[in-house]
C-alpha cells in the first residue's frame, strides 16, 4: 500500500476516534478497540495476524502500566483517607506564613500531585482551598486556580501517571528520565503558574450561585481544622511515602547512566530503582505508617486500597486500548510512513510531536488518550532516529506537555475546576484554559531547551 494511502487512513483512523468519543459519546475504551479493528482491515493486515496484534498490543502496554497505576492509586487513596493532605498544606503554609498561602497551597499541591491522580488530588485540596480562602476573605478561585494548574502539568509528565507512563511504554521511554525531567520542570511551572493565575486574577469573577452557597455553609458544621490536623499523620509521614520511591527511581537511573553494564551494584540499583519496586515499597510502608496512625485493623486498610482499584480500572482500560491502538498503527504501517513524511518536512521531531500532542487534546479532551495516541504514531520515528534514552525522554515529556493545554470543555477536568471554583463557562475559558495552555507552552519551551542542550 502506498505511503499516501496509509497517511489517510491514519488520518481517517484519528477523525473516526474523535468523532465517536466527541460526537457520539462513546466510551474511549470502546472507540479505540473498534476503530484499531478497522485500522487493521483497511490496511490489509492478514486476519489471522489482526486478534494476535491487538493482544500483544494491550499486554505490551498494560505489563508496566496495570502495576504502576493500581499501586500508586492504593498510594494516593491511603494519603487522602488519612487526612495526610490536610497535614501536608498546613504545613507548607506555616512554613511560608500566612501571607503567602496561595504560594503553600501550590508548592504542597506540586507534592501531592505526584502520586494522586489530577482530579482525586484536586478534590482533596478543595476543603483546605476552601478554609483558608475562607480566612482570608476571597474568592475559592484566588488560591484554588493556581493549585489546580500544577496538579494537572505533574499530571501530564511525572510517572505514575497513566498517560505519561503509557506513552513511556509505548515508545520505550525511561521511567526514571522521565521523572527527574518531568519534576524539574514542574518546579518552576508551580511559580509560573502562581504568577500567571494572580495575572488573571487580578479582576473579579463572580461565583456560581450554588457553589457561592457552598462557600458560605462550608465549616459551619464540621470539625474544626485543628482538630483535624491532630488525626492526620505529620508532615513528614507523608513526604517520605513521596519521596522515597522517586529516590529509588532516581537512584536506578543514576546507575544505569553512570556504571557499566554487567556490573554488580549497577543491577542491584537497577532492581531497587524499578518504578514496581519502588510503589511497593511506598505501598508497604504507607500501610504501616498510615494504618498505625489512624488505627486502621487489617481490614480497614484492605477496604481502603479495593476502593481505589474500581476508578483506577477504567483508567488502565483506556491506557490499554492505546496501546492495541498503537500496536496496529505500528504493525500497519501507518507509523513507518508517518515516519518517513515526517522526516521529509526537516522539522524537528520535538515540535511536531508537541503539536501532535496539543491538537488532540484539544479535539478529544482526554491528555491520557492524546499522549498515548501520539506516542502510537510517533514511535517509529523515534525508534528509527537513533536517539538516546535522554532524547526519547524529552520526547515523551514534550508530548505530556502537549497534552496539557487547551483544557476546555470536552475535558472533565474543566468541568471539576470550574464547578468547585465557582466558575462560569466563560469565565473558565478565561482563567483555567489560558492558564493550561500557557503552562503547557512554557513547560515545552523548557524541554525543548533542555533537548537543544543534549542534542
Amino acid at each position: 500500500m502506498s505511503t499516501l494511502a496509509l497517511l489517510g487512513i491514519g488520518a481517517g483512523s484519528i477523525a473516526l476516534l474523535l468523532l465517536l468519543i466527541i460526537r457520539w459519546q462513546v466510551h474511549a475504551f470502546v472507540a479505540m478497540m473498534l476503530v484499531s479493528f478497522l485500522v487493521a482491515f483497511a490496511t490489509g493486515m492478514p486476519i489471522g495476524d489482526i486478534i494476535s496484534t491487538l493482544i500483544a498490543g494491550m499486554g505490551g502496554t498494560l505489563g508496566s502500566v496495570a502495576i504502576l497505576v493500581a499501586l500508586g492509586s492504593m498510594l494516593g487513596r491511603m494519603i487522602e483517607v488519612s487526612g495526610g493532605a490536610a497535614s501536608l498544606a498546613n504545613r507548607f503554609t506555616q512554613l511560608l506564613g500566612p501571607t503567602r498561602v496561595p504560594m503553600a497551597l501550590t508548592a504542597a499541591a506540586l507534592v501531592l500531585a505526584i502520586p494522586v491522580f489530577f482530579d482525586v488530588g484536586f478534590i482533596i485540596l478543595v476543603p483546605i482551598v476552601y478554609g483558608f480562602c475562607k480566612a482570608a476573605g476571597v474568592n475559592p478561585i484566588k488560591f484554588g486556580l493556581p493549585v489546580a494548574g500544577i496538579m494537572l502539568a505533574a499530571h501530564v509528565v511525572v510517572p505514575p501517571h497513566p498517560g505519561i507512563v503509557g506513552g513511556a511504554a509505548i515508545v520505550k521511554g525511561d521511567i526514571g528520565w522521565i521523572t527527574i525531567i518531568g519534576l524539574s520542570i514542574c518546579i518552576p511551572l508551580a511559580a509560573l503558574s502562581q504568577y500567571v493565575a494572580g495575572w488573571l486574577n487580578r479582576k473579579g469573577y463572580p461565583l456560581l450561585p450554588t457553589t457561592a452557597e457552598q462557600f458560605a455553609a462550608f465549616g459551619n458544621s464540621d470539625e474544626t481544622a485543628a482538630s483535624k490536623a491532630r488525626s492526620a499523620p505529620g508532615v513528614g509521614t507523608i513526604l517520605a511515602l513521596i519521596l522515597i520511591p522517586l529516590a529509588l527511581i532516581m537512584a536506578g537511573t543514576t546507575g544505569a547512566t553512570l556504571l557499566p553494564k554487567g556490573d554488580s551494584l549497577r543491577n542491584v540499583l537497577g532492581f531497587i530503582g524499578s518504578p514496581i519496586f519502588a510503589l511497593m515499597v511506598a505501598v508497604g510502608l504507607a500501610m504501616f505508617l498510615l494504618g498505625r496512625s489512624q488505627g486502621w485493623n487489617r481490614e480497614r486498610t484492605n477496604a481502603i486500597m479495593e476502593s481505589a482499584l474500581p476508578p483506577a480500572a477504567t483508567v488502565i482500560l483506556v491506557t490499554g486500548a492505546g496501546g492495541v491502538f498503537a500496536k496496529v498503527l505500528t504493525a500497519s504501517g501507518i507509523g513507518a510512513a508517518l515516519s518517513q513524511s515526517l522526516t521529509a518536512t526537516h522539522l524537528p521531531l520535538i515540535l511536531l510531536a508537541f503539536i501532535i500532542a496539543l491538537a488532540l487534546r484539544a479535539a478529544q479532551g482526554s491528555a491520557t488518550v492524546a499522549i498515548i495516541t501520539t506516542c502510537g504514531l510517533l514511535a517509529d520515528a523515534m525508534a528509527g532516529g537513533g536517539y538516546s534514552p535522554l532524547q526519547v525522554a524529552l520526547l515523551t515529556v514534550a508530548i505530556g506537555f502537549g497534552s496539557l493545554g487547551l483544557s476546555h470543555v470536552n475535558d472533565s477536568g474543566f468541568w471539576i475546576v470550574t464547578r468547585y471554583l465557582g466558575l462560569s463557562v466563560g469565565d473558565g475559558l478565561r482563567t483555567w484554559t489560558v492558564l493550561t495552555t500557557v503552562l503547557g507552552l512554557a513547560g515545552f519551551a523548557l524541554t525543548a531547551l533542555l533537548w537543544a542542550l543534549v542534542a
